[in-house]
């Protein structure tokens, strides 16, 4: 009888990278991981491909945000594994594979923060560490049935993280409890305050879920629309959600490929197909696609941000569908990209913080409900899902 590795396959191979936090602390006893994006002191930062880990030293200091967990008395309990450079959203990787959905062992994890999701859904860790650019924190946390905040875009340095398109890219966390959530969001950005909140209910993300996800979620959004003190469905995009998940994804993959163009034209890399394709369309955007996506960006923040004044949240689902089955091809797998990507280009684009809640099972894959906040709002966000789902 084939049996699950007590791992989930969710570390990097070797000896765990083991930190002791603070002896106080408003998070001591809890324990958290950290995506290999994150430098621990000593440690080459891998990245999820062989030729970057051969190519880089040892980082010399922690990234910030670990440096901020130990410091608040976590301690944390390894390293995690991460699609390529972050360029992913199943958690496939072609040198290290996918770790185990503890959650649905038949389906995949999500990524790019495959490892870290695994970890704490399978209680490995109190705290998954991440980041999020395209949905890399939202997507796993909402496959494997998890808390998941991504934050506020710049609010946090990014000092000791490997950026991939830093006009989007943000760090988040994931947990199994939405106590837990707030305390670590708390212990990063401060206390937060759990309002009374008007409800927008964007009627063309509804739209992008399948009828199957709709219905799963219902009984959270029947929570959710009880405790509001106003309800009222919104259109997004006039233009259309394809539109700007299109203009999201030209302006994050020009913005990758001049990130590690130096790099990938020195060490000529080997990547998964999926992943050196990503690169080449970054390198070969149409220049004037290009000038159009940036050009529209503001409008496109503007008419999330006119939504959510001071005391509205946005409702939403985090991913149309639960994971795809394990074993799928990489072709089947990203068949779920596009619809996937209109769920997350509204954050990515507005820069606002997102938290996405385990609401339910398609077919025993877990998926989620989101709630977005107002930018610099983490805190207050945390402490309301922590009121309506302890």
């Amino acid at each position: 009888m084939s049996r699950e590795p007590e791992d989930f396959g969710a570390f990097l191979a070797g000896p765990r990278r083991l930190i002791e936090g603070q002896s106080d602390g408003p998070l001591k006893g809890l324990t958290f991981v950290a995506k290999d994006l994150y430098d621990t002191a000593g440690d080459v930062t891998g990245a999820g491909n062989p030729d970057w880990a051969a190519s880089h030293p040892p980082a010399e200091r922690n990234a910030s945000l670990v440096d901020d967990l130990l410091t608040a008395g976590a301690a944390l309990v390894g390293k995690t594994h991460t699609d390529e450079l972050s360029r992913g959203i199943f958690g496939l990787n072609a040198h290290y594979g996918a770790p185990i959905n503890p959650a649905a062992p038949d389906r995949l994890p999500g990524g790019s923060s495959s490892g870290s999701a695994a970890a704490v859904a399978g209680a490995l860790a109190d705290i998954g560490l991440g980041t999020d650019t395209g949905g890399s924190v939202r997507v796993p946390a909402a496959y494997c049935g998890l808390y998941g905040l991504r934050c506020s875009h710049g609010r946090l340095p990014f000092e000791g993280v490997l950026p991939q398109a830093p006009s989007f890219d943000t760090l988040g966390w994931m947990t199994r409890d939405a106590t837990t959530l707030r305390r670590v969001t708390e212990a990063v950005f401060g206390s937060g305050q759990a309002r009374p909140f008007r409800l927008v209910l964007p009627e063309d993300a509804w739209a992008v879920a399948s009828e199957a996800t709709r219905t799963a979620l219902q009984p959270h959004l029947d929570k959710l629309t009880g405790a509001a003190t106003h309800v009222e469905d919104r259109t997004l995009a006039d233009e259309g959600l394809p539109v700007w998940r299109d203009r999201q994804i030209a302006l994050q993959q020009r913005e990758a490929w001049a990130n590690f163009q130096r790099w990938i034209q020195e060490t000529n890399p080997r990547f998964a197909y999926t992943v050196a394709a990503n690169f080449a369309a970054g390198a070969a955007l149409d220049p004037q696609v290009h000038e159009a996506a940036v050009h529209s960006w503001p409008a496109m923040r503007g008419a999330v941000l006119e939504l959510l004044s001071e005391d509205t949240l946005l409702c939403l689902p985090t991913v149309p569908d639960p994971a795809p089955i394990r074993g799928a091809s990489t072709s089947e797998a990203y068949r779920d990209w596009p619809r996937i990507a209109q769920l997350t280009c509204v954050s990515g684009l507005a820069g606002t913080p997102q938290v996405t809640i385990p609401a339910g099972a398609v077919a025993g894959g877990p998926v989620g409900l989101s709630l977005i906040a107002p930018p610099g709002r983490d805190s207050d966000l945390a402490a309301a899902v922590a009121m309506l789902f302890s």
